[in-house]
């Protein structure tokens, strides 16, 4: 295991005042999700509805993309998607101090899995796991439910609050070996060919810079990263898709881990995009209530193409 990473440390300067409210809140948090779960349940998704009237902008967001991702969808259509949708970043903030503070007993009481033998036979040819996993409302849970069967190495964007960037990596290095920084593939390069299992999300926007444009359900020229073929190129591992669903009922969470990707294209970048939206529809189909819709997905566009939002 190669570990370069420098993670952050505690030191004084995270109890100033400018971090007070945000210790309260996690503190809040803390003791939030201490409760047993149906009550977290009705909480998180009470609270999605709350604050789904203070985030209009967020709601318009969301909307514009079932719009251009499911012209066919009624209007009606969309809107029971969004609703349900902000019920899920209720639960997805709540799904974050499970994920950070519960005992792992409580993760495997509420938590099922489907599909570790994919997993296991991967890990069997001693090659890298390439876990292509989603911005879904689930993510957070879904890594350390992952973590709990598998550990691996976790990819991440550093917060900007210091205080939240320390829990975070605490939180996340419960269930990972190590993090790496998303920019960093050559760090991923090198995990995935030291057979580790290095979780990897390719759908959202990450600018102009590394992205090609190939179709995304109805959305024709989608910018979509070329990380993922440079990985697979680089590394040639098995690719995994997998997705964490919480239950519509409240009884818990089950982890989908899908088979290997097969025959994933290495020689142009271009259709290695596009094949690996391929892979992403599907994923969000399952549960496109749970997928994080309020992201500018579409924010950047070809040279002389009209602005979607």
């Amino acid at each position: 295991m190669t570990d370069n990473n420098i993670y952050p440390k505690f030191d004084c300067a995270l109890l100033y005042p400018k971090y007070w409210l945000t210790w309260l809140g996690l503190l809040i948090l803390y003791i939030v999700v201490l409760i047993p779960y149906p009550a977290l349940f009705k909480l998180g998704t009470n609270f999605g509805r709350i604050i789904m009237k203070f985030m209009q902008y967020r709601v318009k967001i969301s909307l514009r993309n079932l719009e251009l991702c499911f012209p066919e969808m009624s209007l009606a259509e969309r809107q029971d998607i969004v609703d349900r949708n902000f019920e899920s970043v209720g639960m997805g903030l709540i799904e974050t101090g499970m994920a950070w503070f519960w005992p792992t007993w409580r993760i495997k009481r509420w938590c099922r899995t489907k599909g570790l033998e994919h997993i296991i036979h991967a890990k069997q040819e001693a090659r890298g796991v390439m876990l292509i996993g989603l911005h879904f409302l689930t993510l957070e849970l879904g890594a350390r439910i992952f973590g709990v069967h598998n550990p691996g190495v976790g990819v991440y964007r550093p917060n900007n609050n210091k205080v939240i960037n320390w829990i975070q990596t605490w939180g996340r290095l419960r269930s990972n070996k190590y993090m790496l920084d998303r920019k960093n593939l050559k760090g991923m390069i090198r995990a995935l060919k030291e057979s580790e299992i290095v979780w990897y999300a390719p759908d959202h926007d990450y600018g102009p810079r590394n992205s090609v444009f190939v179709p995304l359900f109805a959305v024709e020229q989608t910018a979509t990263t070329i990380g993922t073929y440079i990985l697979a190129r680089m590394s040639k591992p098995v690719m995994i898709p997998f997705n964490t669903v919480r239950s519509a009922d409240g009884s818990g969470y089950t982890m989908l881990i899908q088979p290997r990707v097969e025959n994933f294209p290495l020689d142009n970048e271009t259709v290695a995009a596009a094949a690996m939206n391929k892979v992403i529809e599907q994923e969000i189909l399952r549960s496109a209530d749970q997928y994080m819709w309020m992201h500018r997905r579409f924010k950047t566009r070809p040279k002389g193409s009209p602005a979607l939002y």
